[in-house]
């Protein structure tokens, strides 16, 4: 079972139509894949909206979530932002961490694990212990990831929340055609981040299985 519940679309960066996703996901044996657009305050009602057609438009073959990456928002408008894609319906809420390849600002990690309306914190980067912690407490899973350069940090951030009990998840961050990772490939990221057999699994398919199920 693979559950890949990050990648992107011609709705913001990505390279591919929602179907044509849909059908790559479920060609390489996904259980579900996230439609999580990158938003912030200009384009969360229309990415939303359709993101919520997209799940609609496959619903016959793979289960599409939709949901939303919150991107480059200063963290004093990131809870509002998480409320707003709540209401418009967004069944997952991403947020774009502090990862070391891109400017976000500081703090940015910090407000999303605080909140437990976010399901997932993204690439976390340099992630504090207490950040960790806080992401442990508020049930907000910490993303090990197959996207070049987010993932240099993959072994802090696996090592920390494996010492500190906080969820870990792998996903592909897909934008292309080549981006998304069938069982084999994402069980080679979740290793390569330190993570033992158990760990992995839990990563892997029982923790996502599980968030799934509760959405």
């Amino acid at each position: 079972m693979r559950y890949d519940l990050h990648a992107h679309t011609l709705i913001s960066d990505g390279e591919l139509l929602p179907a044509e996703l849909a059908a790559r996901a479920m060609v390489s044996g996904h259980s579900a894949v996230a439609i999580t657009d990158h938003v912030d305050m200009t384009n969360i009602d229309s990415a939303i909206g359709q993101a919520l057609r997209a799940a609609e438009l496959v619903e016959d073959y793979i289960r599409v979530i939709p949901g939303v990456e919150i991107t480059h928002v200063p963290p004093s408008k990131i809870n509002g932002l998480v409320e707003r894609a709540r209401r418009l319906g967004a069944e997952i809420v991403v947020v774009h961490g502090e990862t070391l390849v891109e400017p976000v600002a500081a703090g940015t990690n910090r407000m999303a694990v605080q909140n437990p309306e976010v399901d997932i914190l993204a690439h976390p980067g340099a992630i504090s212990p207490a950040d960790v912690e806080a992401a442990a407490a508020n049930n907000v899973a910490l993303e090990i990831t197959g996207r070049k350069g987010h993932s240099l940090a993959n072994g802090h951030v696996a090592r920390l929340a494996a010492s500190l009990g906080a969820e870990m998840l792998v996903n592909s961050d897909a934008h292309a055609p080549g981006d998304l990772m069938d069982a084999d490939r994402a069980g080679a990221v979740a290793l390569g981040a330190g993570m033992d057999e158990r760990l992995a699994h839990r990563a892997l398919e029982a923790f996502p299985a599980e968030l799934v199920r509760r959405l």
